[in-house]
């Protein structure tokens, strides 16, 4: 006995065992489900639509493959997606005509929305990101508009109490900021209540301990009045005043010779590089540690390769020894008081905008609340990975913006 599927292909129901034929209408559903996607992708008008497909769970697969191929069979008249969205579970159907593969096939638009197996029509229920009870400590916090400060916001919004580390020349000027009020309208949280900062550290993270503390640098005039800002130093002063920490952020990039090529970048230079710019528990780093982008010198791209290769090393040495998770998040180009250091922060943004599959300016609040995701228990299977928020310029080969492009239909946002 014979029966045509719904992409058209016969299948002989008689000559080939269960399992061949799950393994066949697997196959089949999993290939025009990519064609279906594309063509969503394609067809729809609709800003920000997200389409997911479900991956059942490998009990389930057997039931769910075999009431699709059931339900969809030969229909003279076209593919029925509602025949298909009924027996898969799919809902929320509007109709549109489509031509497809050359030939008159009725689709309907289809929307995916998270549901449970007990009602489709419940509203799928909040996971909320609650960090109260938990202490984070930012390192890298000098200004309100970077990657640090959002994070801090994020976490605090979640409930964390926090505490930041802030570079030792710009401490003064970031302390009197907070005193004076001029950080309030970036301190405001979703509740309409200020982030509470409880204690800034100064930190400079080059230096392990005063004994690797330089002369020059303990003369300099912009350390003046300053103590126990070292890496060990901050570290005891922590756990002097609180204890413990649950969560450590490492918001920290500090190349000296940023704007220099790498061949003439110093010993010195490089080292610092490095130093400042490796490992913790959730880390920024960014696309440079594993593309070419010239101009970002200085070692800098040294150190986040090195951050990101730490962060695999760390997630399983803290992770086997003490439970603890270690991520690490590239994030897109910001202009940043840090980023204007490179000189070309505009032309990296512009360029990712013209680029990356997402048209729109990266926010630092993005970052923020990718970080707060990645330390809170919705989280607690993630460890050793690197999370990209770049709008998903990292999975571009070419640059749109490309000459070789310049014949081809490229849809682009206006902006």
């Amino acid at each position: 006995m014979n029966r045509t599927d719904w992409a058209g292909e016969r299948v002989d129901v008689n000559t080939h065992s269960e399992r061949e034929r799950e393994r066949q209408s697997a196959s089949r559903i999993h290939r025009n489900l990519g064609r279906f996607c594309l063509l969503k992708m394609a067809a729809t008008a609709a800003t920000g639509l997200q389409i997911s497909a479900a991956r059942p769970s490998i009990s389930s697969t057997s039931r769910i493959f075999k009431a699709c191929a059931a339900s969809v069979g030969a229909d003279s008249k076209g593919i029925s997606w509602a025949r298909l969205a009924s027996a898969c579970h799919i809902s929320s159907l509007q109709h549109f005509q489509r031509n497809f593969m050359s030939s008159p096939v009725k689709f309907e638009r289809v929307v995916t929305r998270a549901m449970s197996e007990s009602g489709e029509n419940k509203p799928a229920s909040g996971l909320p990101i609650d960090l109260k009870g938990k202490r984070a400590f930012i390192a890298g916090v000098a200004d309100d508009n970077g990657y640090g400060w959002a994070i801090a916001k994020s976490l605090a919004a979640a409930g964390a109490e926090i505490l930041v580390g802030t570079w030792v020349p710009a401490l003064n000027i970031f302390e009197s900021s907070l005193r004076r009020g001029k950080f309030d309208e970036s301190r405001v949280l979703p509740n309409g209540s200020l982030m509470e900062i409880t204690k800034v550290y100064p930190l400079d993270a080059v230096f392990d301990n005063p004994e690797d503390v330089p002369e020059d640098i303990k003369a300099n005039k912009r350390y003046a009045g300053s103590s126990k800002w070292t890496v060990q130093e901050v570290a005891e002063s922590v756990k002097q005043d609180f204890g413990s920490i649950d969560i450590l952020v490492h918001s920290l990039a500090n190349g000296p010779e940023v704007t220099k090529p790498l061949l003439e970048t110093s010993r010195k230079g490089y080292l610092a590089a490095i130093s400042a710019s490796s490992g913790s528990s959730i880390s920024l780093t960014y696309i440079a540690s594993e593309r070419i982008i010239p101009g970002y010198g200085g070692g800098m791209s040294s150190a986040k390769a090195a951050l990101e290769s730490d962060t695999k090393v760390l997630a399983f040495e803290a992770g086997r020894k003490h439970k603890i998770r270690v991520n690490t998040i590239s994030a897109g180009p910001l202009r940043s008081r840090a980023a204007k250091a490179i000189g070309f922060i505009d032309m990296m943004i512009d360029y990712s905008l013209e680029n990356a599959p997402l048209q729109k300016e990266l926010s630092a609040d993005e970052v923020g609340n990718t970080a707060a995701f990645l330390v809170s228990p919705l989280a607690s299977a993630i460890t050793g990975a690197v999370i990209y928020v770049d709008n998903g310029l990292n999975a571009m080969g070419v640059g749109v913006d490309s000459p070789i492009f310049k014949d081809l239909d490229i849809p682009k946002n206006k902006h």
